[in-house]
């Protein structure tokens, strides 16, 4: 039982890029010794808007902050898509609502 466990986690794990001819996660899990450093430059100023908010933010404010158009929905999907990728490796946290905070 263990071992399908095992499999399934690694099999549900996210492949790692590659650069250099090496593998890498390209936005790594959160951990203990993972700084937020490791992230690229435009998750990293992704994160700094969240964090810099008086609360849970939606999409289309954390856009306005960076300088997105928000006016167009084809500019905001892109944003969205790296907003819930940060959710997914733990560096945020998706409210119900669909707003995002940081994780406590």
């Amino acid at each position: 039982m263990s071992e399908q466990l095992a499999d399934e986690r690694a099999s549900a794990a996210p492949a790692p890029g590659q650069v250099g001819g090496r593998a890498v996660m390209l936005i790594p899990h959160r951990a203990p010794d993972v700084e937020e450093t490791a992230l690229p430059p435009d998750y990293q100023r992704i994160l700094a808007v969240v964090r810099q908010a008086a609360g849970p933010v939606m999409t289309r404010q954390v856009g306005e902050m960076l300088g997105v158009d928000v006016s167009v929905r084809s500019k905001l999907e892109p944003l969205r898509g790296k907003l819930v990728r940060l959710t997914d490796r733990g560096w945020l946290r998706k409210m119900p609502d669909g707003r995002f905070t940081t994780r406590l």
